[in-house]
């Protein structure tokens, strides 16, 4: 999941039509810039409490658990981390809108008081395709993301009633917490094209941006780029996002040449996924990059927990056992650090104590 991006920004009449439908426009280089300025460095995770598997787990009502949520946002402001990149999923919406909703109030609460903002994710073309509300299965021993959702996935195919019902939920989110202070970004889209979907994405993807815009919020959207070759939803990505969000899970060489390229679009560059241990993606080589080149920075996984993210995504150990090298993850989930030696070099970059 790395991107290298050559594309140029190509404004035709598709995109001038596009923008017909909408009731906001892209934000103007400008005010990108200003938007940016005004924040700190954002610097964090992607979180997911270790109580976990997936999106549904963590937001459900029957496993949403705040003690977990502020012990482990905790461990993150600490080492001087002021923000997290929270999934979410619209099952849970649907399954009960107003305790959902209550609960995403509830989770910026806490993270608030941890003094981290939150850069909320609305659908995912990533792992398993099919999901269902209740309670989620178990992680399957020594696998990645054994038990993460796609959202919408494969029902997107059989089922076009879904998208009024996605529809309602981009919108009912955006209408109540599109003026909160707490969210940093809405990042509409996760990976679109992932998991075989290709230029499928292309229709969900743009129907989000058009009903993001349909609300009156004062965030910024965006949607990540992140497989140099799905080149037309890049361009589609990089056009309409007011800032430009992207992943790259490469080595320093790599992934300064991806920031190089990222800046001909002249907006505020945020790196919505790095660091994967074993590809050459470390904290000590990548968020001093980041850093210097003011970029906002969000790492893969905080806490290890059901998600079994230690385990490399193509690389199963099926007894289980703990891998020489964690592919993500920063803390145990009682709180020691996978490596004292990363948790001083992130504390010397955030300046925590």
């Amino acid at each position: 999941m790395k991107v290298f991006l050559t594309v140029l920004l190509a404004a035709t009449m598709a995109n001038v039509a596009f923008a017909q439908e909408q009731s906001r426009e892209i934000w103007s280089k400008k005010k990108a810039a200003k938007w940016y300025k005004q924040h700190a460095w954002q610097r964090g995770s992607n979180f997911i409490p270790s109580y976990a598997i997936n999106q549904l787990e963590m937001w459900q009502a029957e496993t949403f658990d705040t003690a977990v949520i502020n012990r482990e946002l905790g461990y993150a402001a600490g080492i001087g981390m002021n923000s997290m990149r929270v999934f979410l999923h619209h099952a849970a919406w649907e399954q009960d809108p107003a305790g959902f909703k209550q609960r995403i109030g509830t989770y910026l609460d806490i993270s608030d008081r941890n003094g981290i903002s939150t850069t909320f994710v609305l659908f995912d073309d990533c792992w398993n395709n099919t999901y269902a509300t209740g309670k989620q299965p178990a992680p399957k021993t020594g696998i990645h993301n054994s038990g993460w959702l796609q959202d919408p996935g494969v029902r997107r195919e059989v089922s076009p009633a879904l998208t009024d019902t996605l529809e309602r939920y981009v919108k009912d989110v955006l209408t109540s917490f599109g003026n909160d202070k707490r969210i940093l970004l809405w990042d509409l889209y996760n990976e679109p094209g992932n998991s075989n979907y290709g230029d499928k994405s292309m229709d969900l993807l743009k129907q989000v941006f058009v009903w993001a815009r349909q609300v009156p919020v004062t965030q910024p959207v965006s949607a990540g780029v992140w497989n140099k070759s799905l080149t037309d939803l890049n361009v589609f990505q990089l056009n309409n996002s007011d800032v430009i969000t992207y992943h790259n899970y490469a080595d320093e060489k790599e992934h300064q040449q991806t920031i190089d390229s990222l800046r001909k679009f002249g907006r505020p560059l945020i790196c919505t996924e790095y660091m994967a241990r074993t590809r050459g993606s470390l904290f000590q080589n990548i968020m001093p990059l980041l850093k210097k080149e003011k970029v906002a920075a969000y790492n893969w996984g905080l806490v290890s927990g059901k998600t079994n993210t230690i385990y490399a995504w193509d690389t199963p150990m099926k007894d289980g056992g703990e891998p020489a090298v964690w592919f993500h993850d920063i803390f145990r989930q009682d709180g020691k650090p996978y490596s004292t030696e990363e948790v001083t070099v992130i504390k010397s970059l955030t300046g925590a104590q």
